[in-house]
């Protein structure tokens, strides 16, 4: 495929704009490639500048479940936008999504919306640090909850495509309130408890990895998680920015049956537009302002746009069908390409669950930071590079996941494990 196009662009950009993207994976780094430029989108395709299709997996990092240009998505849109597209006042449009969150979402009594899933972590570790008048948080290895100081020590996701175990710009003070834990190490965190518990405000974890690649709960950890932040009166935070309304209806915390204290949510609530939320029991909630002393501000927060692209989003997912045939494509993808990649000795880990998933160049399986950062990144790259020159458009980068959509058709999938098969042939 010729991409003489996007390669101008991206000369360009990098003139204007710091490494020539607007978000650090998107610069194909890790892949040894330059980025595509994107023109426009449709159901579960994509095409660059230079007027190439592919079929897309990465549906803008995980809101896009319905496809790209979802009708009832862009009608809610237009027909809102038509009435002003923003106003700095509250609307009917925060109270219908912040109900359908609740109503959908198992712990969450009440929810404030912000405009990103980082905004949105920032704000719950404030409110549970004041809930609490604790300062200690707990992370785990390799998990990513948006560009906070205080998270972006030992986080996965762009960091690990890097190679950053922390940034720079973090004060060493700061640094030292955060604790890490390995994920999935239930009696690591057992420890730290014992050791200091009465000082740590919160866990936060995703219940589900998505930011090391996607690494799934093993069993008893989140129940571990659960009973051990009872215990010593800290909040549990579970990051729902990519599961939330991913895993189930009601998020990865419905499908395995555990209530955080405090959820956060993000991507599809806003149907592909700019959004995050963070919700949870009303005894928590009202200690942010402005019936509070905990102060959190947004000036877009709410937007109307952004509210009717979410609230029509979240009303499609309503329907049980939805995910039965969503989660159907999705096994059909993963398992067929484990069967590719056994047929032609390739060494990978397939880490799926409902319609997220990632392929690990490596065998044995993969459930931790660890784990996930030992497998063949070289590999990697050249699994990208033959699967983009073949028009499927997958995470530039080991770390992440892919994404099935409602708009991916039985023949995309099909087509995809076909170019697989070819690429792993290549490959072999």
């Amino acid at each position: 495929m010729q991409n003489k196009r996007s390669k101008e662009l991206f000369s360009k950009a990098k003139r204007i704009i710091p490494g020539g993207v607007n978000s650090p994976v998107r610069a194909c780094k890790a892949v040894g490639l330059e980025p595509l430029f994107i023109s426009q989108a449709s159901d579960a395709y994509i095409w660059d500048e230079d007027g190439n299709r592919y079929i897309d997996y990465v549906c803008s990092w995980g809101p896009l479940i319905l496809g790209h240009t979802h009708p009832e998505v862009i009608e809610a849109i237009n027909r809102v936008s038509k009435r002003g597209i923003s106003y700095g006042a509250p609307t009917a449009l925060e109270v219908e999504m912040a109900e359908l969150i609740a109503d959908m979402i198992p712990s969450v009594e009440m929810v404030r919306m912000v405009n990103s899933g980082t905004e949105a972590t920032m704000s719950a570790i404030r409110l549970a640090r004041g809930y609490t008048k604790r300062k200690m948080i707990l992370k785990f290895d390799g998990c990513y909850h948006g560009h906070v100081d205080s998270l972006l020590i030992s986080a996965g996701s762009g960091l690990a495509t890097f190679g950053i175990p922390s940034c720079p710009g973090i004060p060493e003070e700061l640094a030292e309130l955060t604790i890490i834990a390995p994920y999935n190490d239930i009696e690591r965190v057992g420890q730290i408890f014992k050791d200091l518990g009465d000082e740590i405000a919160c866990v936060i974890v995703e219940p589900v990895a998505g930011n090391m690649g996607v690494v799934l709960p093993k069993e008893g950890f989140l129940e571990g998680l659960r009973d051990i932040t009872k215990r010593y009166g800290a909040l549990l935070i579970f990051d729902e920015v990519i599961t939330g309304f991913r895993i189930s209806p009601g998020g990865a915390q419905e499908f395995f049956n555990i209530e955080p204290d405090l959820t956060c949510l993000g991507k599809i609530i806003g149907g592909g537009m700019p959004v995050g939320a963070y919700g949870g029991k009303r005894e928590i909630m009202q200690y942010i302002t402005p019936i509070g002393d905990i102060y959190q501000a947004g000036t877009l927060s709410g937007n109307p746009v952004t509210m009717a692209a979410g609230i029509a989003t979240l009303k499609i997912l309503k329907d049980s069908n939805t995910y039965r045939e969503l989660n159907a494509k999705a096994k059909m993808l993963f398992e067929g390409v484990k069967k590719v990649a056994e047929r032609y000795d390739i060494d990978i880990t397939v880490n799926y669950i409902a319609s997220m998933g990632t392929i690990f160049f490596k065998r044995g399986g993969v459930e931790n930071f660890d784990d996930a950062t030992s497998c063949n990144e070289g590999l990697f790259k050249r699994f990208y590079s033959e699967l983009r020159s073949r028009g499927i458009y997958i995470p530039p980068s080991p770390y992440e996941s892919w994404f099935v959509s409602l708009a991916h058709s039985v023949e995309d999938i099909e087509k995809t494990i076909y170019e697989i098969e070819d690429a792993f042939r290549s490959m072999s």
